[in-house]
């Protein structure tokens, strides 16, 4: 009878601990929140939840004056991902990549914002870095990376870099 009575108090603990323990669920991030989504420089309003983009025409393409390489400023092509279209932008100078801005990424819920905020500055960097597209994903924004990577190569090929 004794035994009985412990594996029934065991049990009991087990599914107390179990219960009560902490998961990610209905939670909400508040360093994340925090963040910031970062606009490009000639944008300043959202459309449809999504970031508006200037006309994806051709891109502005110009020489450089003297430095040798393509300079200017390329979109690559709208890739569209399971959360959202995704679409990235280089300026170029010289033939070096200068800058990389995602001018449309997955919004359309506060987790991908909240995502997106942290793993759009991180591929930007990255890209500056590398000069190509052979970036690492970011963790958390699987989806997210792939469609930038994408985008960047399609701005890369615009761009003649690399």
């Amino acid at each position: 009878m004794r035994k009985i009575a412990v594996a029934i108090a065991l049990t009991i603990c087990g599914l107390v601990l179990l219960f009560t323990y902490p998961t990610s669920t209905g939670q909400t991030m508040a360093a994340a929140d925090a963040l910031p989504v970062a606009l490009p420089p000639n944008q300043s309003s959202l459309s449809s939840g999504r970031v508006s983009t200037p006309a994806p025409g051709a891109p502005n393409t110009s020489t450089g004056s003297g430095t040798g390489g393509a300079s200017g400023t390329f979109a690559g092509s709208t890739t569209d991902t399971r959360y959202g279209p995704v679409q990235v932008q280089i300026s170029v100078t010289g033939g070096k990549i200068t800058a990389a801005t995602a001018l449309q990424v997955p919004q359309e819920s506060s987790r991908d914002v909240r995502i997106n905020s942290q793993a759009v500055p991180i591929l930007n960097q990255e890209t500056v870095q590398a000069q190509s597209a052979q970036i690492d994903t970011v963790s958390g924004a699987t989806y997210t990376s792939g469609g930038y990577i994408t985008s960047l190569q399609s701005a890369i090929d615009k761009a003649h870099v690399g």
